[in-house]
């Protein structure tokens, strides 16, 4: 009897996960964020997924989307490896995740496209779609564009192309030295800057082109060493993450005194590692950044800026940097909403073309190669307190000071894409 009456328990307890189980998961969709959270690049990983769980937990406050759905991030730590993607990938794919996202490495980037492109032509009841806020390789919105990739960040050639017209307006400029990371991100910032200041600048000397080991350099300083004996006065970087940090603070060391045009010098570690050397020298070009909202008057940017500050970053160590995260994130509610549903297919139609407004003018996600088109900032390093610079990064007592703002329109290059899609 007492056996009859435990079978019967446990049935009742299975059809009810049975029943249950799948409409409980159907409340939440799972967006499997794969990025660094171990090893020399756990910071800016830990950074990234801070960025999308503050996001999620927005949304979900104000009732999420499709009617009540939950957006959960779930972290996925890939070392930095496009190898440990590609396993971390199939981990997220097995757990029933369709949307991931993934921003640092070009070569992590890289591997993934092709690895969804893959999963998903053999899969095509089962599909994915690849949402990247950070990997800028042109080629991944030209010749290796895909209908299930979506880039959110500027790639190499938009940005390179605001820095290089910062450096057609200053006539002080007469030296440059390239230094990236020995991959293809550091080979595309490169070749790009090559091109694009024999183009503007053609009285520009080239002093130096280095490429370096991707996270493996400790000490910078014999680099630094090499820059400061080409007299370079001004040095051009896409390094990111450790490798920026350590640049910088080994130039700093040495009294390397030069400007520095970076695309990550506001990057997580990079501020606190460049210090008081930095103002009125390092400048960056970003989508956002924390003084804008004091600039442009953007009261609810600010107070946002503020709330993330309060719950992630009270020790000022892991501000909020990923302006477009916040508009990724936002982009995803009105996809799944035209939708109607949590179906790749349908959000990635959703998104091709979708128009956004942010604090800071019209984005729109172009439909010939899922690139965002969306302003850009020149700004650099300035004292807190002076010319409206309101808020500090990584308690160094500066902020960051706009020096001219790229429309939309004119960071739209053209693309050599030539999509595939599926059918509705």
């Amino acid at each position: 009897m007492k056996f009859r009456k435990l079978f019967l328990i446990l049935a009742s307890a299975a059809v009810f996960v049975f029943v249950c189980g799948p409409a409980m998961a159907a409340d939440t969709i799972k967006i499997a964020y794969i990025d660094p959270l171990s090893g020399g690049f756990a910071n800016v990983g830990d950074a990234g997924h801070k960025h999308f769980q503050y996001m999620a937990d927005l949304i979900n406050a104000k009732g999420g989307v499709l009617g009540g759905k939950k957006f959960e991030i779930v972290p996925f730590d890939n070392k930095i490896s496009a190898k440990e993607s590609l396993i971390q990938l199939k981990a997220a794919i097995d757990q029933g995740i369709r949307f991931i996202t993934q921003g640092n490495g070009s070569s992590v980037a890289g591997a993934l496209i092709e690895a969804v492109n893959k999963h998903n032509k053999r899969n095509p009841d089962d599909l994915v779609v690849y949402f990247n806020y950070a990997a800028v390789t042109p080629a991944f919105t030209n010749e290796k564009c895909s209908f299930w990739h979506f880039r959110f960040d500027a790639h190499v050639e938009m940005k390179m192309a605001a820095i290089t017209d910062a450096i057609l307006g200053d006539k002080s400029i007469k030296k440059v030295y390239l230094i990236n990371q020995d991959y293809v991100f550091g080979h595309s910032v490169r070749d790009v800057a090559l091109r694009m200041l024999k183009e503007k600048r053609p009285d520009i000397e080239i002093v130096g082109n280095t490429l370096h080991p991707i996270i493996k350099v400790k000490d910078f300083s014999p680099y630094i060493a090499k820059i400061q004996a080409s007299g370079a006065d001004s040095v051009i970087t896409g390094n990111w993450g450790a490798d920026m940090s350590l640049l910088v603070k080994a130039g700093k060391d040495a009294g390397l005194k030069v400007q520095y045009f970076t695309f990550y010098g506001g990057g997580l570690g990079s501020p606190a590692a460049i210090g008081k050397a930095g103002e009125g020298v390092v400048k960056q070009v970003t989508e956002w950044h924390n003084a804008l909202s004091v600039e442009e008057k953007q009261p609810d940017d600010e107070a946002f800026y503020l709330d993330y500050h309060k719950k992630y970053s009270n020790d000022g160590a892991q501000p909020y940097y990923y302006g477009r995260v916040r508009t990724m994130m936002e982009m995803l509610v009105k996809a799944f909403d035209k939708a109607g549903k949590a179906d790749p297919t349908a959000v990635a139609f959703a998104l091709e073309g979708m128009e956004h407004d942010t604090h800071y003018g019209k984005v729109v996600m172009r439909a010939e190669d899922h690139q965002l088109i969306q302003p850009l900032y020149i700004s650099t390093m300035t004292k807190v307190g002076t010319q409206g610079v309101k808020y500090d990064v990584e308690n160094t007592g500066l902020g960051w000071k706009t020096d001219f703002r790229v429309e939309a329109d004119a960071t739209a290059l053209p693309t050599t894409c030539e999509m595939k899609r599926p059918k509705m």
